[in-house]
């Protein structure tokens, strides 16, 4: 598996350990699916507009 080095606030971090100890997983665990999660939204959110965008297209094509 690949390294990635990122960087954030303090803060933050100490926000998304705590969440992992809450969910009994690593800080690795829960970003990664936080990334998964993300990239699964953006897909959808984007394949929405595409048929919104698809839609007003035939409606004017009609």
């Amino acid at each position: 598996m690949a390294r990635v080095l990122i960087s954030m606030p303090e803060e933050f971090l100490s926000r998304i350990d705590k969440v992992a100890e809450g969910e009994n997983r690593t800080r690795s665990e829960l970003i990664r699916e936080a990334l998964r999660s993300y990239m699964y939204k953006n897909k959808s959110r984007t394949s929405a507009i595409a048929a919104k965008n698809a839609a007003i297209l035939e409606a004017l094509l009609d």
